[in-house]
């Protein structure tokens, strides 16, 4: 791996010999500017304006132009002896929490190793004592004509030293996040919540590829070969608003579960209790105009009961007073109806007592005839 970087890491009185190496590296495809009618190659030329011809790289330098029109000319000497003692050595500021420093501010990432076998110790040191401390080291670094402030943390049991911008660089939010008041119920957010744990059930970071590259790679294949080029299927687009945001996270949810079917049922039952608890809170609140409707209607109904119910006394009191013909005729029948029945009873009544004193008669007979049978003969007298 190629050396970006040789210096000391200055702990206090302890210094340590390092070097730094690219930790990252970006993949993508090489394209080159191309005069598109004929695929010819299109070159900057390095053109100077006071001799009209081009020059070489050798000869390029930087300069700096004044408001007032002059050139000032530096060389690669006069940049790399700047009188900056971060330099060559990045100095160990003060130890904080990693939460402290705002991850806006982090650029590019550098490992470190150590420049001989006589930094191990101290660099282990270093490495144990940000590990036990959960901290991380606050430094500054001259890099590639450029001083940044940088953080010194712990990565698979190696130090990296992290660029960073300056605080006065990281530019404001305000105005950018929505002024006005928001009010989120506890219900979206309980909803929002269980949509986060769904999506992060088994989530890998390592099995993230870059898409684009991979596409990329594929259009220059269909190029090179002649073919048709393949096309995505065109996805549907998005909606520029939200109208029922309950709804949208639910709809989220229940595709997070197809994607993720081994979620317990315990979370399942309380997503859905949310939601029936949701859809609860409103249905107990109908909109205004039907309400009114109801009032009235209401009302309506209970003026003509009211109406109908005065109708039906006034018939009453009407029939009461004068009887009909159909209700007399009605009368004299029930009371000829109830005097026969009472016929009939009374003669049923008078019937069951001649039954009784039949029997018993019949019985007191029987009675006598058995005991004139059973009396012994009475002898006769001898003449």
């Amino acid at each position: 791996m190629q050396t970006t970087w040789k210096g000391t890491i200055s702990f206090g009185l302890v210094s340590i010999p390092v070097h730094l190496y690219s930790a990252t590296k970006e993949h993508d495809v090489p394209l080159r500017q191309v005069h598109a009618k004929d695929g010819g190659r299109v070159r900057m030329k390095r053109y100077c304006e006071e001799e009209e011809k081009e020059v070489p790289y050798a000869e390029i330098a930087k300069g700096y132009e004044s408001p007032d029109g002059r050139t000032v000319t530096l060389t690669d000497e006069d940049l790399a002896d700047l009188p900056l003692p971060s330099k060559k050595i990045i100095d160990v500021l003060a130890f904080v929490d990693e939460g402290e420093i705002d991850p806006l501010m982090f650029s590019k990432a550098y490992y470190v190793g150590v420049a001989d076998k006589a930094a191990s110790k101290p660099y282990a040191l270093l490495r144990d004592a940000l590990v036990e401390s959960g901290q991380i080291a606050v430094t500054k670094i001259a890099l590639r004509s450029r001083e940044s402030p940088a953080v010194l943390r712990v990565h698979d049991g190696t130090l990296v030293l992290q660029t960073c911008i300056w605080p006065d660089e990281v530019r404001p939010a305000a105005g950018i996040a929505p002024e006005e008041d928001v009010t989120v119920r506890p219900q979206e957010l309980r909803m929002a919540r269980s949509l986060m744990e769904t999506l992060s059930e088994d989530f890998d970071l390592e099995q993230l590829h870059d898409d684009y590259q991979q596409a990329l790679q594929q259009v220059i294949e269909a190029r090179l070969q002649g073919v048709e080029i393949p096309h995505e299927e065109e996805a549907g687009e998005a909606p520029d608003n939200v109208i029922d945001l309950m709804e949208a996270l639910r709809s989220s949810l229940r595709r997070a579960k197809d994607a993720h079917p081994d979620r317990s049922q315990a979370e399942e039952a309380e997503e859905t209790e949310a939601g029936e608890a949701e859809a609860g809170e409103a249905d107990e609140q109908p909109p205004p105009r039907r309400r009114a409707a109801t009032k009235k209607a209401t009302a309506t109904k209970a003026t003509t009961a009211t109406r109908t119910t005065a109708t039906k006394t006034t018939a009453a009191r009407a029939t009461a007073s004068k009887p009909s013909a159909a209700t007399s005729k009605k009368s004299t029948t029930a009371k000829k109806s109830a005097t026969a029945q009472k016929s009939a009873t009374d003669k049923k009544s008078t019937a069951a007592p001649k039954s009784t004193t039949a029997r018993k008669s019949t019985t007191a007979k029987k009675s006598t005839t058995t005991t004139t049978t059973r009396k012994p003969a009475t002898p006769r007298k001898a003449s």
